[in-house]
């Protein structure tokens, strides 16, 4: 029974819940992205700051959603505000150049040493739209290499084979069969399939996350990339790393850079823009330059066209432009890492001592929660432990009989994850994971209670 955390959940969340029903009758479902799916309701946001943010009902909550991943900084970053609040004194939308989207170009390419050219789009999904579409221009071949569960936006080109997100697997609804038939879904460390699909010659574009589906949930071994570099090349493939959650988490680089493993073409958003809208695909300069208009060449012929209202915003460069600024030196991905590290293992422990099935693993400042399920043990409490064995094609995921009851039991706790993971900024403090590891095993005490682990 779960009455006692349900009863909590309402009594703590009247507000939420008022919102939520007048949410319905404008909303398919009362929410606005996939992602904010919450049974009965979740909670509504009224600000935040930092580490935390406080809901319609006043509830301060820790936060490890960070905008979907994009607050590498944290809310409301003071070099953030001041930089938007500058900017939206000057103007929010010019519809023309300006100097804030060269600036924030040479940022990129100074973290991003295989971004030869830039071209910023309005969210990841537009960019991996458009990634995938120069490289089919580039190559004269409709075929598009997917691993399974990988992650690339809502857009049409990627969205056949599926991918696991918390509210089920993406779904193929009001996609032509025609157009699935150009997608080849592979699962993620099947090498031989990998490779038989790359050498039929019918592949334009090989897409991934590097570091394995849902950012990481299903940590992927690093040998496919390099097989996957190998093999692109062999067969004049393009390979295109989706560092959309990655990019400036990863590393400050993102995966290419501390696997040293260069794309051909790399997709980013997220920690991009700071936490506003905007995205990007990098990469050589001879996929990314047939975007570029040919002067006397009317009919536009092989160009790939790309519009875009929103494309370089001055509001979202001016956003990235402080973002990378930090970035660049360092210090938030270091501190992020030894933050996430710290607070695995101490959930891991608490793991052990509740004695229920689960762990908690990770890669730089991702977390990702598995309870309910057997699961090898982290190395060091943090890092996926394989045995020395090739990982298999799909992690063990936390039962929708456990999650909600448990994300809930968190919320009443003041901690809200994304999904059963975390995603830890760099103003995550020590007393902030204190009090996340205090909420977790209340949670598992909750849950041990009610008969649900």
């Amino acid at each position: 029974m779960t009455s006692t955390i349900d009863d909590r959940y309402t009594a703590l969340h009247p507000r939420s819940a008022e919102l939520h029903e007048e949410a319905e009758t404008f909303f398919p479902g009362g929410v606005t992205h996939d992602v904010r799916y919450f049974p009965p309701f979740g909670p509504y946001i009224d600000r935040a700051a930092g580490a935390r943010k406080w809901d319609a009902d006043g509830n301060e909550i820790i936060d490890y959603v960070m905008g979907h991943g994009a607050l590498l900084l944290g809310h409301a970053h003071p070099s953030l505000v001041q930089a938007v609040q500058r900017q939206v004194e000057r103007g929010t939308h010019y519809g023309a150049s300006h100097d804030l989207e060269i600036r924030w170009a040479r940022a990129v390419q100074a973290l991003f040493p295989s971004a030869e050219r830039v071209r910023f789009t309005a969210s990841g999904t537009e960019a991996t739209m458009m990634a995938v579409r120069l490289a089919r221009a580039a190559t004269g071949r409709t075929g598009l290499l997917k691993l399974r569960h990988h992650f690339h936006g809502w857009n049409d080109s990627v969205t056949a084979g599926g991918a696991r997100m918390s509210a089920g697997l993406l779904s193929t609804a009001g996609l032509p069969p025609e157009w699935q038939a150009t997608v080849t879904t592979v699962d993620q460390n099947d090498t031989d399939a990998i490779a038989a699909a790359l050498d039929t010659g019918t592949i334009a574009a090989a897409i991934c996350e590097p570091g394995g589906y849902h950012f990481g949930g299903g940590p992927l071994d690093p040998s496919v990339l390099e097989l996957m570099r190998e093999r692109t090349r062999a067969t004049g493939t393009i390979l295109i790393f989706d560092e959309v959650v990655t990019g400036f988490r990863a590393s400050s680089g993102g995966f290419q850079e501390r696997l040293g493993i260069t794309p051909d073409l790399t997709t980013l958003a997220k920690v991009l823009a700071g936490g506003l809208p905007g995205g990007a695909v990098v990469g050589r300069a001879d996929l990314i330059d047939q975007i570029a208009i040919r002067e006397g060449d009317e009919r536009n012929t092989g160009r790939v066209s790309h519009p875009g209202t929103f494309n370089a915003n001055p509001l979202s460069a001016a956003a990235g432009v402080a973002t990378l600024a930090e970035v660049a030196t360092g210090e938030p991905v270091r501190i992020a890492n030894e933050r996430a590290r710290r607070l695995a293992g101490d959930l891991n422990a608490a793991i052990r001592r509740a004695e229920v099935p689960g762990a908690v693993y990770g890669d730089a400042s991702m977390l990702h929660i598995v309870l309910g399920r057997d699961v090898p043990p982290p190395i060091d409490d943090f890092t996926w432990n394989w045995d020395g064995a090739a990982p298999q094609a799909t992690v063990p995921t936390t039962p929708a009989a456990v999650v909600w009851p448990f994300r809930r039991s968190l919320l009443n706790r003041g901690v809200d994850l994304i999904g059963m993971g975390a995603l830890v900024s760099c103003v995550h403090t020590d007393t902030d994971i204190d009090a996340t590891v205090d909420a977790f095993e209340g949670a598992l005490a909750d849950l041990r209670a009610a008969q649900i682990l």
